[in-house]
C-alpha cells in the first residue's frame, strides 16, 4: 500500500485505546480452521459455527461484529503478532515498556509525552493532549510535558471547586501509586518537582466541550463508550488537541472468560464503531487514526476457566483513512516455535507500528522517540501531512 494523496487541510489526530490486563488476541482474530487453537483451548475456544469468518483462515470473535463491519469497509488494520524481544509477563513491566519504549531499563519520558514536546514545545495549550480517565497514563508523562487527564466530562462539568481540587489530588495520588513500582518514589517525585501541578490542567477548558454538541448518534453506557463520546464533544469544539488517550480495562481473563472476554468485545467493537459514525456525522472523520493497543497476548492453551499471560498479540489501527487488511504475520501455531514452550511469537515489533503512525500519520521523525529504527508497515491510503 502507498500514500496516494493528501485529503485536506486539516490537521492529523491520534486516539489511543489502550485494553488493559492483557487481551486474547487469538481470541480476538481467530485461527479458526487450525486443530492446534482448538485442542489447546477446550473451553475457550469459540465453536467454529459461532465465529465470523474474514478470510479463510482467520475469523473475529463473535461478539466484534462491529469490528467485522468496519473492517469490510476497508476502515481496519489488523497488526497481527505485536511485541518485542523477550515479552514481559509482568501487567507493571510490560504496560511500562509499552508506555516509554525502553524494554531493557527503565524510562522516565513516554513515548506520547515525546510527541506532545514536539507539537508543543513551550506547553502553550494544556489541552494538546488529552486524556479521559483516572490518573495520567505514563506514555503521557515526562518532566515540563503539559498534558490533561478529566474522569468524565459531564461529572466534571456538575462539581464544585472543592470536587474538582479533590478529584485531581486524587488523580495526582493514582498516578504515585501507579509508577512508583515501576519508577520509584524519587523519580515519581521528581517529575511531580518539575512538571508541578500543571500536568493535570486544562479540565476547565475541556468543560465547556459539551455545550454545544449534539449528535444522532446514541452511544451505550458504559466506560469505553462514554470516553469515546468525550473524545467526539472535544474533538468537535476546536480546543486544538492532538492526542487522545483512553482505557478500557478488565482484559486480564484468567478465569470466567468466555462471558467476560464477549461482553468487553461487545462494549469496545460498538463503542468505536458509534465514534466513528459520531465523526462522520460532523465531517470530522478524516483527521481522526485510532490506535488500539494491549500490553501482552494470552498463552495458546486455556487453564480450564481462561487463559494466562502470554506474547504475540496483536493491535488495530482504525480510521476512515486506513487502508484496511492483514499486516505483519500471525504467529505460528506449531508448537515447535513456541516462546517458553507455551506462547506465541511476536512478528513485530511494537516500535514500529508507533514508528509508522509518527511519521507516516503525523509527520514527526520517530527514531529519538521510539528508541531507533524498526520495521513500518504501510497501513495509510491517504494522509494530511
Amino acid at each position: 500500500m502507498t500514500i496516494t494523496e493528501n485529503i485536506s487541510s486539516k490537521e492529523p489526530v491520534l486516539v489511543v485505546v489502550q485494553l488493559s490486563g492483557g487481551n486474547d488476541f487469538m481470541n480476538t482474530v481467530i485461527p479458526f480452521t487450525s486443530g492446534v487453537y482448538y485442542d489447546n483451548r477446550p473451553l475457550v475456544g469459540i465453536p467454529e459455527d459461532k465465529v465470523i469468518p474474514f478470510t479463510e483462515t482467520l475469523a473475529f470473535h463473535p461478539s466484534a461484529n462491529a469490528l467485522k463491519k468496519l473492517y469490510g469497509q476497508g476502515k481496519v488494520a489488523i497488526i497481527q503478532g505485536i511485541g518485542y524481544e523477550n515479552s514481559s509477563r509482568s501487567h507493571f513491566r510490560a504496560m511500562d515498556i509499552w508506555h516509554t519504549c525502553e524494554p531493557n531499563h527503565i524510562a522516565v519520558e513516554g513515548w506520547l509525552a515525546k510527541v506532545i514536546r514536539q507539537i508543543d514545545p513551550d506547553s502553550k495549550n494544556p489541552v494538546t493532549a488529552v486524556n479521559f480517565g483516572r490518573g495520567l497514563p505514563r506514555a503521557l508523562a515526562a518532566p515540563g510535558v503539559v498534558a490533561t487527564s478529566v474522569g468524565d466530562l459531564d461529572n466534571y462539568g456538575l462539581m464544585s471547586d472543592i470536587e474538582k481540587h479533590r478529584e485531581k489530588e486524587e488523580d495526582l495520588e493514582i498516578f504515585r501509586r501507579m509508577y512508583t513500582p515501576a519508577i520509584g518514589s524519587g523519580m515519581v517525585t521528581n517529575y511531580f518537582g518539575q512538571t508541578g501541578r500543571n500536568v493535570l490542567t486544562g479540565a476547565e477548558i475541556l468543560s465547556e466541550s459539551p455545550v454545544n454538541y449534539s449528535s444522532t448518534v446514541e452511544y451505550s453506557d458504559n466506560p469505553i463508550a462514554r470516553s469515546l463520546r468525550d473524545v467526539a464533544r472535544v474533538h468537535l469544539s476546536g480546543l486544538g488537541t492532538k492526542i487522545f488517550y483512553t482505557s478500557h480495562g478488565g482484559y486480564d481473563h484468567h478465569a470466567q472468560e468466555v462471558p467476560n472476554h464477549a461482553r468487553l468485545l461487545t462494549e469496545l467493537t460498538e463503542a468505536i464503531s458509534d465514534f466513528m459514525n459520531d465523526l462522520s456525522e460532523h465531517d470530522a472523520a478524516q483527521e481522526i487514526v485510532i490506535l488500539v493497543f494491549t500490553e501482552f497476548g494470552r498463552r495458546v492453551k486455556d487453564n480450564g476457566s481462561g487463559t494466562d499471560h502470554g506474547s504475540g498479540g496483536g493491535a488495530f489501527i482504525i480510521g476512515e483513512n486506513i487502508a484496511g487488511g492483514l499486516y505483519s504475520e500471525y504467529p505460528s501455531l506449531e508448537p515447535s516455535t513456541w516462546l517458553y514452550g507455551e506462547d506465541m511469537r511476536h512478528t513485530i515489533d511494537f516500535r514500529g507500528v508507533y514508528g509508522t503512525i509518527l511519521e507516516q500519520w503525523l509527520g514527526l521523525d520517530p527514531k529519538d522517540i521510539v528508541g531507533g529504527d524498526f520495521e513500518q508497515i504501510k497501513p495509510f491510503r491517504t494522509t494530511l501531512i
